[in-house]
């Protein structure tokens, strides 16, 4: 078993740094999940991992192997495109056995692996195609039989579902979780900014944001804990609601007023922050619609959104520029324009400081 430590790595094209000193250590077997928006440094990172990008300064080990300086070849990777990069000349069984015909493995070798890896990902009936007889979901589904059959290190997957449309992408995700049930000592990171992916398929999530990491954890640990407000609202969909707030009395219990109503918060907070401004966020699933007098917010609904399984409802909150959003099961009937009081459990509350950082990991 195979892992991978990243030690204080940057990167920089010329004078502008792109990865700020990332350090990370990803234990062998682990399936981890490089999540962030566009342009945070995801695919850069992987892409070094590869050894297609050089490391500008840091270390990098695979295997307790100093890397930087080793060539792709050699350093018992694999990885997996968003492209799937086929030969369209080959059929599926000569596409997943390249590799092995260049290395000059033996010919049994070479038919026991493509067989092995042809069967956990259920494309034996098309081992004698051509990739344009296939679906994208089962070219890609080559792309990675031809990655297992060169039995690797650790696997890299680079948003290896984004070219597929939707039904495509929850199949070939499900694939993908077989593959990894099936090959349990495998490492394998997995760069995608979809977070239903990385939800789903992650061991542990590293979220980066303009070529930081912003948290680490396993993904329930990031969307019920998140260590600031760029990760709240960046795990989670719709986001969490964040709501301008200011601190009444701290303690234990931190009291916060939310327009015009105050808030108990079973939230910590210094003396020091009484009167502070601070954010508070919560959820939209974990809203309900109030009944009596246990009020959390009042507003106006806006916008409805009725998508059958779930209703979203846009509610227009005093003091906020964006709408707050309740998330309800099923089809709901909300008028629009009407006032609208939301509750919600406590225990589901988040505040940020003027910093932006979760008063729970100060």
């Amino acid at each position: 078993m195979t892992g991978v430590v990243l030690k204080d790595i940057k990167k920089s094209y010329g004078s502008t740094e792109v990865i700020h000193g990332i350090d990370l250590e990803i234990t062998p077997g682990e399936f981890v999940v490089f999540v962030g928006p566009s342009g945070c440094g995801k695919s850069t990172l992987l892409r070094m991992i590869a050894g297609l990008e050089a490391i500008s300064s840091g270390d990098m080990y695979i295997d307790d192997q100093r890397v930087n300086d080793i060539p792709p070849s050699q350093r018992g990777i694999a990885m997996v495109f968003q492209s799937y990069a086929l030969y369209p000349h080959m059929t599926v069984y000569d596409n997943m056995a390249f590799g092995m015909k260049i290395a000059k493995a033996p010919k049994a070798e070479i038919e026991k692996r493509v067989t092995a890896a042809a069967e956990i990902l259920q494309l034996t009936p098309y081992l004698g195609r051509l990739p344009k007889a296939l679906s994208g979901g089962q070219r890609q589904r080559v792309a990675i039989g031809r990655a297992i059959c060169r039995d690797p290190k650790v696997f890299l997957f680079d948003e290896p579902l984004s070219n597929l449309d939707a039904a495509l992408r929850v199949a070939t995700r499900i694939e993908i979780a077989k593959l990894k049930e099936s090959l349990p000592d495998s490492t394998m990171i997995y760069v995608t900014h979809d977070q239903v992916e990385a939800m789903t398929l992650a061991d542990r999530i590293v979220v980066l944001s303009a070529g930081y990491i912003e948290q680490v954890g396993a993904p329930i640990e990031l969307y019920e804990r998140p260590a600031n407000l760029f990760v709240a609202q960046f795990i989670g969909s719709p986001a969490m609601n964040i709501l301008p707030a200011k601190i009444e009395k701290s303690g234990p219990v931190t009291l916060v007023r939310i327009g015009n109503r105050t808030v108990s918060v079973p939230i910590p907070s210094k003396p020091d922050m009484e009167g502070a401004p601070v954010s508070f966020g919560i959820r939209p699933e974990d809203l309900s619609i109030a009944s009596g007098d246990n009020g959390l917010i009042d507003g106006e609904v806006n916008i409805v959104e009725s998508l059958g399984e779930v209703t979203n409802v846009y509610i227009d909150v005093e003091g906020s520029e964006e709408p707050m959003v309740l998330k309800l099961q099923g089809v709901q009937k909300i008028d629009r324009h009407a006032p609208i009081t939301v509750t919600a459990d406590p225990a589901k509350m988040h505040l940020f400081n003027e910093k932006g950082r979760s008063l729970l990991y100060l």
